[in-house]
């Protein structure tokens, strides 16, 4: 890790055993978060590739606020992890690209018409939706998140671009947790995270 960018945020990157329950290696982005500089820097190192790989062929940016996803070797009830931090980081990049955010949330967040979409937790399963008139068919979108673990969310997510008939060019994350294998979800679309933990 060579770039001076990527540790500066990877230096900010905290584990914590065995939380929020047993068996569970909790990796905290809050200090990237708190810290200006790294904050920036991630959003810096993204909008670099996405410039890199795509050029000026993205029109949005879908920021997800899924509702929490599974954080290590065992999964979390959906009360557990209400919070989402997906949603800090699709803004940002948006704004740096100077391009404008699409929201995907939890159903029953949005107003207006909405297309839905299910994905597996452990304990059952639960829907993101988008709004209905959020994209024209045929635009191209990235899809940001804090973090990849089983790739349930990231996969609704471009099942909802699909109905909207989006492109979705590529997935991109901060962390990704490489022993979930939620990469291997995403199928033949292409994904981008920062930094890989086991």
């Amino acid at each position: 890790m060579a770039d001076p960018e990527l540790q500066l945020v990877a230096r900010r990157i905290r584990s914590f055993p065995d939380f929020p329950i047993p068996g569970v290696l909790f990796r905290d982005i809050s200090p990237v978060l708190k810290d200006p500089a790294s904050f920036r820097a991630s959003i810096s190192l993204l909008a670099n590739h996405l410039k890199k790989t795509h050029g000026g062929r993205i029109d949005y940016i879908a920021g997800k606020w899924s509702g929490g996803r599974p954080l290590g070797p065992r999964t979390l009830p959906e009360a557990a992890r209400l919070d989402s931090r997906g949603f800090l980081f699709g803004p940002s990049l948006a704004q740096e690209l100077g391009l404008g955010c699409i929201l995907i949330r939890k159903r029953g967040k949005l107003p207006g018409p909405t297309v839905c979409a299910s994905y597996a937790l452990e304990y059952g399963k639960a829907e993101l939706e988008i709004q209905r008139d959020a994209l024209e068919p045929g635009q191209k979108v990235v899809v940001v998140d804090d973090l990849l673990a089983t790739g349930g969310t990231m996969c609704a997510a471009c099942e909802l671009l699909g109905q909207l008939r989006a492109e979705v060019l590529e997935c991109v994350s901060l962390v990704e947790l490489t022993s979930l294998k939620g990469r291997e979800k995403l199928g033949a679309v292409p994904f981008f995270s920062l930094l890989q933990y086991e």
